[in-house]
């Protein structure tokens, strides 16, 4: 999960330091150009080595929520006995798991390379078609999915307004950046995407275990969220000092202003890691639908507020 959200928002931050020595030195056209030689590249190996690797599991191959209590309970009847000298043997409760039985999965048969190709190989879920097409907009009042938009958007929102008027800032007085200096500005939230990515590897896990430990081996989903402590103080840090220096930025120059935006686009990394692992964890049943739904609803907002802000920000100075 953190590398993937590593690729969007690294690649995103890095791409402006290379359009910048392209803007500057054969023209703004040939940022577009290189996109569709890129693009014209890539499509065909996408379309013959990358196939489609969905795994269909069925309903009786999930755990559910039964089989996780008689987990849970058994673990704990395994601890107590474990503390007061007696056996730990996993059968200590052999009418538990009669009951309750954990079926193994049956692989599907391996695609052949043509079958790979084909553009549609059937349906991913065996759910009504139109209850699909639907599920996204209540799913949007979910309380679940509300706080994770409202999570990774806040601070995707400002980080992508705070690229957009790094131009309108140092471009001007008194610093008179060119495209060229302007771009290599992102090199800072580059790095703290990076910063971001390894911090949520290590800490995400690590961090669950911790909870997992003092719950007395009990696993809850919640457990996810505690990464979002991590991202107040990187979010926020990076924010307040961006609004300050950047303000000033013939007092304080050009590398606090990028500093803090790298710990802003740190905490962006941090939000959306701790929200998706949430996410999946915690409802697995619609998750699809719920990464989907994070990926719409964080991203729409962001095609009109950015212009807007920059028309705000002009004016003011």
């Amino acid at each position: 999960m953190a590398l993937s959200n590593l690729a969007l928002f690294g690649g995103a931050f890095f791409t402006p330091v290379l359009v910048g020595k392209i803007t500057h030195t054969i023209g703004w056209e040939w940022s577009f150009y290189l996109i569709a030689i890129f693009a014209g590249v890539l499509f065909p190996l996408v379309f013959f080595f990358v196939p489609e690797t969905a795994f269909i599991r069925s309903r009786d191959q999930t755990l559910s929520d039964d089989s996780v209590h008689c987990l849970n309970e058994q673990h704990e009847l395994s601890t107590t006995k474990g503390s007061n000298g007696g056996p730990t043997s996993d059968k200590s409760n052999p009418a538990s798991f009669e009951k309750h039985s954990f079926p193994t999965a049956i692989l599907p048969r391996k695609a052949t390379f043509a079958e790979s190709l084909l553009p549609f190989n059937g349906r991913k879920s065996s759910d009504n078609f139109f209850k699909l097409l639907l599920r996204p907009f209540p799913l949007f009042f979910h309380p679940a999915v509300l706080w994770a938009c409202l999570i990774q958007g806040t601070l995707i929102g400002w980080a992508v307004m705070i690229g957009v008027v790094l131009a309108a800032i140092f471009l001007g007085p008194p610093l008179w950046f060119n495209e060229v200096e302007t771009g290599y500005m992102y090199v800072g939230p580059f790095v703290g995407a990076v910063v971001g990515f390894i911090v949520s590897g290590l800490l995400a896990d690590w961090s669950t275990k911790l909870m997992i430990k003092r719950n007395k081996g009990v696993y809850e989903p919640e457990f996810r969220i505690v990464l979002v402590l991590v991202q107040l103080v990187f979010g926020c840090a990076g924010l307040y000092g961006f609004g300050i220096t950047a303000g000033k930025v013939g007092r304080y120059g050009w590398f606090l202003p990028d500093f803090f935006f790298a710990c802003e686009v740190g905490g962006m990394v941090l939000g959306a890691v701790a929200s998706a692992l949430y996410i999946v964890d915690a409802h697995r049943t619609f998750a699809f639908s719920s990464l989907r739904e994070l990926g719409s609803k964080c991203s729409s907002p962001l095609l009109v507020t950015p212009s807007a802000f920059f028309r705000w920000l002009t004016r003011k100075l």
